[in-house]
């Protein structure tokens, strides 16, 4: 038999940075400075993300192109295994992900790829935890979630695996 269901997700909009909470501000203001030290020389699209952990450490992290493109990495797992390498028992409270480019302004906010996605479900099933993400451009209105699954609806989650 043949069925149909809606997947849904809750965005939370906010018209400006302003409008969160300081520490958030602080966070994103920290994942701009990270996008700064990105490397991206082929796409010029410059990511950085900043996660604020458990135990109040805040960890960075930004893309790292490379000529061989399936080589490079995202700014979110830059962060996330950072985070996982340094503190392996820390869940991640809040991320901020934000992007800035050379060829044009990044008026919109932007979202984790699906590779990154799953990572980040990885570490809210990791630590039973969700993860509270901030997504912004350079300029202009701020998305927040209250957890990946609102972007991933359908994430791949096989406990089995685990044995």
């Amino acid at each position: 038999m043949k069925r149909e269901f809606a997947l849904k997700g809750t965005v939370t909009e906010y018209d400006s940075l302003d409008e969160l909470a300081k520490q958030e501000q602080e966070l994103m203001k920290i994942a701009r400075e990270s996008a700064e030290r990105a490397y991206a020389p082929y796409s010029n699209f410059y990511v950085g993300a900043a996660l604020l952990l458990k135990n109040g450490k805040i960890i960075t992290g930004n893309n790292q192109e490379n000529m061989a493109y399936p080589s490079g990495l995202c700014a979110e797992r830059t962060a996330i295994f950072s985070a996982g390498a340094r503190y392996p028992d820390e869940a991640i409270e809040i991320m901020a992900i934000t992007a800035k480019s050379t060829n044009f302004k990044v008026d919109n906010p932007i979202s984790p790829c699906g590779a990154c996605r799953q990572v980040i479900a990885e570490y809210e099933f990791r630590h039973s935890n969700n993860i509270r993400i901030l997504l912004m451009g350079e300029i202009g209105s701020v998305y927040v979630v209250s957890s990946i699954k609102e972007l991933l609806p359908l994430v791949f989650k096989e406990k089995r695996l685990r044995g």
